[in-house]
């Protein structure tokens, strides 16, 4: 694994350290996954007192607290901030290339942290393949495109492949057997372990370094389980509670997550591309950015069309998918 260049002492951000928190608050949290003050931030106090038994007005208080603590020492912004000191912050972020010029240009320089990018489209039409890019590319040094950091792979249709991973690496001149180590792979089930597996992501990335998270769907394991109507508004906040606990995860722990999501042909439609992302409003309006892949003409190559994006205007580019990842035509 790459080290860790976490820049504050964990001990300064353990849940003990938060004014009023004693051994046995800190053991309820701890157990249900909530060790640092800013993993406090990462649910509301409504689930963090259906979780651990502490009374909600005591949960609220104890966000409130964290989010305080955490504004002083500068890991989260004010309040208020004037514009221009989001505009440089936003300016720290940083990019992990794809490989494709065409692609990061697209993107204003590539994959950037504290987002969540969802790629979108038929089976076949390279969101897979631009993961496993994105897997080995976060592990390259900054001035070649990369962060130096680790990657989580959640794989929820088996669709993860160690042997690309080899490939794309052997192709890019890195030792497989390391890029292998450094890649965290998931297996839900379910979303029920899902789910469990989000909330354990603020430890994962503490602890191994990480810059890049892949979900391999995001969307199909909530489509598949809560069929018909009837469960429609159950899947529904439960799939909205998820993106946003990637999101708050992204921001608050300065990493990049991408999602893929399928397609769904609409009957209605008589002009034009009929297909549509699934997960509805809750997946459109919980991430960062939406890009659409579409195959092209030949075999190897892709279209990507930026669908939405707070500061992206739309625009079309072709790549290619070739041995070694993702590159131009």
């Amino acid at each position: 694994m790459v080290e860790s260049s976490y820049e504050y002492d964990e001990k300064e951000l353990d849940i003990s350290k938060l004014k009023g928190v004693g051994d046995v608050t800190a053991k309820k949290l701890k157990d249900v996954g909530i060790f640092t003050i800013q993993d406090l931030l990462l649910y509301s106090p409504i689930y963090i007192s259906e979780v651990t038994g502490i009374p909600a007005e005591r949960a609220e208080k104890l966000v409130l607290q964290a989010y305080e603590y955490l504004k002083d020492i500068g890991l989260v912004p004010k309040d208020f901030t004037v514009a221009n000191e989001l505009f440089n912050k936003r300016r720290l972020r940083k990019y992990i290339k794809t490989g494709s010029n065409n692609f990061d240009e697209m993107m204003k320089g590539g994959i950037p942290t504290q987002a969540v990018t969802e790629f979108y489209g038929e089976f076949g039409s390279g969101k897979t393949q631009l993961c496993h890019s994105l897997a080995v590319n976060v592990q390259l040094p900054e001035d070649e495109g990369g962060l130096n950091k680790n990657a989580i792979y959640i794989d929820t249709e088996n669709t993860f492949s160690p042997d690309r991973i080899v490939e794309i690496a052997l192709n890019k001149g890195l030792d497989p057997n390391q890029v292998l180590r450094n890649i965290i792979v998931g297996k839900p089930y379910n979303t029920v372990i899902l789910l469990n597996m989000v909330k354990k992501l603020s430890e994962l990335i503490k602890k191994h370094n990480v810059g890049f998270i892949a979900i391999d769907s995001a969307v199909g394991p909530f489509r598949a389980e809560y069929l018909g109507r009837g469960r429609l508004s159950e899947r529904q906040q439960l799939l909205n509670r998820f993106m946003h606990d990637l999101l708050r995860i992204a921001e608050v722990y300065d990493v990049a997550i991408a999602i893929t999501n399928q397609v769904q042909a609409r009957p209605d439609v008589m002009f034009g591309d009929p297909t549509r992302p699934i997960g509805g409003h809750v997946v459109a309006h919980a991430v960062t950015y939406r890009i659409y892949l579409k195959k092209a003409k030949a075999a190897d190559l892709r279209v990507a069309a930026i669908v939405d994006s707070p500061e992206h205007p739309p625009r079309e580019i072709i790549f290619r998918i070739w041995e070694g990842g993702v590159t131009d035509p």
